[in-house]
This record gives C-alpha cells, sequence and structure tokens, in this order.
C-alpha cells in the first residue's frame, strides 16, 4: 500500500541527502566547478535588440528590456547633455520604485544616451525651484527647502534602499520588527552604472548610489557643486568616502572640483573597470548583468540587502541581521537547485530559478 509523503517532509529528506552527499569528504568525483558565462551568451546578452519596457514612459528617461531579466534605463536628454530637469528628480523615484517591485526584473544597467553621462543639475530649468523658494519668511522658505532637498536625496537614495520598511523594537534588527506602511519603496536588484564622458556633479552622487560602477576611457568625473556656491547635498559628500576609502581624496575632490579621469577612478576605486569606449563599457555591463541575473534572484538579491546593511552598521549588528535573514531564506528551493546543478556538474546558467 503506498503511503503518501508530504511534499515538505520530501523536500527536507532530499535536501539533507544532498547536502550530506555534497559535503562527503570521501566522496569521488563530487567537485564543484564554477565558470564564468560563455563567449557566446555574452555577446547574445550585448547584442540584443533593446525593447522598450511597458510601464515605464517618462520625459528624461528611457528604459528598455535586455535578455535574462535585464533592464536598462538610460537618461534621455541628449540634447542638453542629459542634464537633471524637474521632471528627472521624480522620474528616476517612480522608475526604481516600478523597478523594485517588477518580478521579471533582476539586474539593472544605468547609463547615459548621447556624448556623455550627464553634466549634473539643469541649472536653467531649476533656476525657478532653487532661487524662488515659496515661503512667506525666512523659517517658512527653510522648511520648503528642506522638504525639497529630501526628495531630490531620495532620488538616488531608492538605487540602494533596501533596509526593507521595516519599524518596531528599536533593538531588533529591521527583519524582526514589524512592517512599516509608510516607509519609502527599495530597489534591491543590483545597479551597474555604465558611464561614459563626463559624469559632473548629481552625476556623481548617482554612480555613488550604484552597486557596481564601469567606465569608458574619455569618462571623467566632477564633485562639482563648490564650483556653484553650494556643498553638495544628495549623497556624494556622504557616499564617496566609504566608496573611495581615502578622505584625503574626497576632501580634495569636494574642495576643488577638479576632474578626476578614468584611470584615477580605477586606482581609488570608484570604478571596478575601465573599457576603451562606450560600446565596450555597455557590452561589458551586460554581459555583468546577465551572469548576475542567472543566479537565485533570493541570494542575489539578499545579498545586497545585506551588504548595504552591513557596510552602515557596526560587524556585530551586520551578523545578528545576517543569521536573522538566513534563518527563513535558506530554507529555499533555490538552495537545492543550485546544490543539485553543482553535485551534477551543471552550469549554474541551466537552473531555472522562480520569479521574486
Amino acid at each position: 500500500m503506498a503511503v503518501a509523503v508530504p511534499l515538505a517532509a520530501a523536500s527536507r529528506g532530499l535536501r539533507g541527502l544532498m547536502l550530506r552527499r555534497l559535503l562527503a569528504p570521501t566522496q569521488p568525483g563530487l567537485t564543484c566547478s564554477c565558470h564564468p558565462l560563455s563567449s557566446p551568451a555574452q555577446d547574445e546578452a550585448s547584442r540584443a535588440a533593446p525593447v522598450e519596457a511597458p510601464g515605464h514612459s517618462y520625459q528624461s528617461l528611457r528604459v528598455t528590456s535586455g535578455p535574462g531579466h535585464i533592464l536598462h534605463v538610460q537618461i534621455n536628454r541628449p540634447e542638453k547633455r542629459n542634464a537633471m530637469n524637474k521632471a528627472f528628480w521624480s522620474e528616476m523615484v517612480e522608475c526604481f520604485n516600478k523597478i523594485s517591485e517588477d518580478a521579471d526584473c533582476r539586474t539593472v544597467v544605468i547609463s547615459g544616451e548621447g556624448k556623455m553621462f550627464t553634466s549634473g543639475i539643469d541649472l536653467m530649468d531649476m533656476a525657478s525651484v532653487l532661487l524662488q523658494p515659496q515661503g512667506d519668511d525666512v523659517a517658512r522658505i527653510s522648511w520648503y527647502m528642506r522638504n525639497l532637498l529630501s526628495k531630490h536625496q531620495e532620488t538616488f537614495s531608492v538605487i540602494e534602499k533596501v533596509t526593507l520598511g521595516l519599524a518596531g523594537c528599536p533593538h531588533c534588527p529591521p527583519l524582526l520588527a514589524g512592517p512599516d506602511p509608510t516607509a519609502p519603496f527599495q530597489c534591491p536588484k543590483p545597479v551597474i552604472a555604465a558611464i561614459h564622458g563626463g559624469c559632473i556633479g548629481a552625476g556623481v552622487d548617482l554612480i555613488t548610489a550604484c552597486d557596481i560602477r564601469y567606465c569608458a576611457q574619455d569618462a571623467f568625473f566632477q564633485v562639482k557643486e563648490v564650483d556653484t556656491g553650494l556643498a553638495a547635498d544628495v549623497g556624494t559628500l556622504q557616499r564617496l568616502p566609504r566608496v573611495i576609502g581615502s578622505q584625503s581624496l574626497v576632501n580634495e575632490l569636494a574642495f576643488t572640483a577638479r576632474r578626476m579621469m578614468a584611470d584615477e577612478a580605477l586606482s581609488s576605486g570608484l570604478v571596478s573597470r575601465v573599457f576603451p569606449d562606450k560600446e565596450a563599457t555597455l557590452d561589458a555591463a551586460f554581459t555583468l548583468a546577465a551572469e548576475i541575473s542567472s543566479k537565485s534572484p533570493l541570494a542575489v538579491q539578499g545579498t545586497k540587502v545585506n551588504l548595504v546593511y552591513a557596510r552602515d552598521h557596526p560587524v556585530a549588528a551586520g551578523l545578528e541581521f545576517a543569521h536573522n535573514w538566513n534563518m527563513s531564506m535558506l530554507q529555499t528551493d533555490d538552495v537545492l537547485k543550485s546544490v543539485q546543478a553543482a553535485m551534477e556538474k551543471k552550469d549554474l546558467k541551466s537552473v531555472t530559478f522562480s520569479k521574486l
């Protein structure tokens, strides 16, 4: 007489068997070999014709879908050197809020259309907002400016805000606390910046919020704000010291507004790779995005959440957050699928992971 075995129990049994076989030191032929994407797959990922992403219609941005769960976000004002106008500041938030909820998207590439990444804030378009603030007195004008700057900061923070919007016990990591319905959205998907030409002013604010930065040989970077009579206030002064790791260099760039060229950006850690031109930079960014997107979205997005949390907290708090995170996330079938592929010496790209 056949006895029905509950699916969860069967899954636990298979999990235990697979892990014992994988970790057994005397088992022959069970070595794990990991390989990068093959060149044909890389070429296909980078050459595929872009398709307009549904639900993304903007004045200042163009969003297209690529193969392998990739979205390409372009700053799309080439006639204005991709200067950031009033529409841009709200559209970026709307765009990444939608991306955060898009189960088909696993990785994002962001670049600039035309001859440069971005020339920074469009001062002509933004003059009425910045130079003629609303309010009847100093206090009310200050209140208006505070709200305005807060919204502008959110434009780039939305790229990396992955604290899950949870609130509750102040002594508990966010994962254990209750949900806060007023908390902002987040984008746990990895974001790769592909930079060419100038990346000026607010462009540096943008890219320092991204997870990975590639650039072309013609790229240069300027913390330009002091030349316009103000201190950078939407992320550069907070994130750049963590990215570069040299307070002296950050201070020099911020005080002088001098250009940092591609080679110096590479040596300082602002970018991780430099390529001959824009096309090669985009090809490399899409190849990297395809490789990331081939992996478990639970694993990749969980990794981003933990990396951002660990960056902003002491080691002990980061470890506490990690075990609270994995006490549930380790129960995913993605672990079973990945371990089985390793045991069977299959390429991980052959594994199909469910949407997240």
